[in-house]
């Protein structure tokens, strides 16, 4: 009888300790950012994100590890969008100005998901009226599309036989760590203070 309340209770002891260390990292990081989350996502975080191959604006070929040295703000988006992509570009590029002012560094990348209007010379253009910080990167049509499947957006051209189309588009706003992959998104709703605050959480926690 002994002997089997000593088993039980080594076994209880063993899968405790299994469990907090599956909650502090078999998660990656939740547990360490859980005083950040909004309450948009409770885990699974590793299903975003992932290895991408883009051009940026001086038609360079570049990777994600190339590009995301640094916590990033990444959105998807199109150029010739007339109102979304602008006001979250700016809402983004001015979390980003707030989190300077905190001392942290931190870049606003904005994905075209419209590459065969959005050259790297267009993007270049773009994000230089946008934000000094702003990278801006595009790529073929199958590179975006990688991209795109990797942060789960949603993207689809509006046929109208002519230059002036619309491409319908998710709008969130993916906070990337260079440590540890995607910790967080940002919904249109959410101000640039409020990012700023989440963000600088998610990089103290890191």
């Amino acid at each position: 009888m002994t002997r089997s309340i000593a088993f039980v209770t080594s076994f209880t002891l063993l899968a405790m300790l299994g469990v907090t260390w599956w909650l502090t990292y078999g998660r990656g990081g939740d547990y360490a950012f859980a005083q950040c989350r909004s309450g948009s996502i409770a885990g699974g975080t590793a299903a975003i994100g992932g290895p991408f191959t883009l051009v940026n604006g001086a038609a360079e070929t570049v990777t994600e590890a190339e590009v995301l040295t640094k916590p990033s703000l990444i959105y998807f988006g199109f150029t010739f969008c007339p109102d979304v992509c602008p006001l979250d570009n700016a809402r983004n590029a001015e979390a980003v100005d707030l989190l300077t002012e905190r001392g942290y560094d931190v870049q606003p990348v904005f994905i075209s998901i419209d590459p065969e209007r959005d050259t790297p010379e267009v993007m270049a253009e773009y994000v230089g009226w946008m934000h000094e910080k702003m990278v801006g990167l595009t790529g073929s049509l199958e590179q975006v599309k990688v991209a795109s499947r990797a942060y789960k957006t949603f993207y689809s051209k509006q046929e109208t036989g002519d230059e002036f189309y619309l491409v319908d588009h998710s709008t969130f706003t993916y906070l990337v760590l260079p440590e540890t992959g995607f910790a967080e998104f940002f919904k249109r709703g959410d101000s640039a203070e409020e990012m700023a605050t989440r963000t600088a959480c998610f990089i103290d926690a890191s």
